[in-house]
């Protein structure tokens, strides 16, 4: 048997395995743009829980899926987020799924009480689901199973809508949060289903239309698609100001400074079966990736600079301000290189046009 057809046997039983486990698996050579900052709908009855907007893949772009709020399958059951992760040179889907225990989502910050890691939006007691004001958006007047749990944050949020590769989220899967997959849980419902279809078929979700601000970036309710609440400018983030956050995990540490930064992973080779259009993406990628390890270059020896010089100062607050400008120096940077491989992969994932006949 051929190397070559032992490797896609290999393949297919992966993908049945992951399959097996209650996943959709959808492998992409373009990074997911970042997650659009948004206002979370006021929640719109008993019971219902917050399921945070992503991106999905439609075989030709990305498009976004709004953050909603739906009924649990079952009482007792909570939403784990789907999430993107980079594996073996590809961006590659993982479904959420309902459970009793919130399992790993990639370590992506998605707000409105999933900060990466677990869920403090709330909890179930009693047959009936109990809301955190502190970070949930809850009428008491139609909800009364309310709470107040207030949660310190120690990082400066991103946006950073996959884990792993260049410029993703470095967070892997606790003990805890493996063993919560192994429990008994279920896909996602027929609404949200419907939901991510009625997305899907919603021009103005694609990412090449909305630019990574789709218009109706959250619903009170899945599929309803009129006056829900668009997306902001990266200023101040509602998910920021609305209420605090809870802790990053260790494992997901937020760079402070360009040296410590991992290397820049170069984007999948192209494939488009034609040679010479391939070489000439090769070279696109090479050149972009070359600009970037120079800016960075750039950045740390500046910051390096500055370093040496708050060495020498017994100023600690200049110290510490000279810090914070390093560390958002850092995730600028981040987010501006991220974007701009996003950009040209999307462009090279187009097709070409074929010449017109004369």
């Amino acid at each position: 048997m051929s190397l070559k057809r032992l490797c896609l046997m290999g393949l297919v039983l992966f993908l049945l395995s992951i399959a097996s486990l209650g996943q959709v698996v959808v492998s992409v050579r373009i990074a997911p743009p970042p997650l659009p900052v948004y206002e979370q709908p006021v929640c719109p009855g008993d019971d219902y829980i917050w399921t945070p907007g992503y991106w999905a893949w439609d075989g030709e772009e990305y498009y976004w899926v709004p953050g909603t709020w739906v009924l649990a399958p079952e009482a007792g059951y909570l939403w784990t987020p789907p999430w993107w992760g980079w594996e073996n040179g590809l961006y590659v889907f993982h479904e959420g799924w309902w459970g009793p225990q919130v399992g790993f989502y990639g370590g992506i910050d998605y707000g409105f009480g999933y900060f990466g890691t677990g869920f403090v939006g709330g909890r179930w007691e009693g047959g009936h689901f109990f809301y955190n004001r502190a970070v949930m958006n809850v009428n008491v007047v139609n909800v009364h199973n309310v709470y107040d749990e207030r949660y310190n944050r120690t990082v400066v949020e991103n946006h950073v809508s996959f884990n792993g590769g260049s410029g993703g989220v470095r967070a892997r899967a606790s003990a805890s949060e493996e063993a919560a997959f192994r429990e008994r849980h279920v896909g996602p419902s027929a609404e949200q289903t419907r939901h991510m279809e009625a997305a899907r078929s919603n021009r103005e979700m694609r990412a090449s239309v909305n630019h990574g601000r789709p218009a109706e970036a959250a619903t009170a309710r899945p599929a309803e698609f009129h006056g829900g609440a668009p997306a902001r400018e990266n200023g101040a983030s509602a998910r920021e100001t609305a209420a605090p956050k809870a802790p990053a995990r260790e494992s997901a540490p937020s760079y402070g400074h360009a040296r410590d930064l991992p290397p820049i992973e170069h984007p999948a080779a192209p494939n488009t079966g034609n040679a010479k259009l391939d070489q000439k993406y090769q070279k696109q990628q090479d050149k972009l990736v070359a600009q970037q390890e120079k800016d960075r270059q750039k950045l740390e020896q500046q910051q390096q600079r500055e370093d040496q010089k708050m060495a020498k100062s017994n100023d600690e607050q200049k110290k510490q301000q000279t810090e914070q400008r390093h560390q958002q120096q850092t995730q600028q940077m981040q987010e501006k290189h991220t974007n701009q491989t996003h950009a040209m992969m999307s462009h090279q994932a187009q097709k070409p046009k074929k010449p017109e006949k004369r």
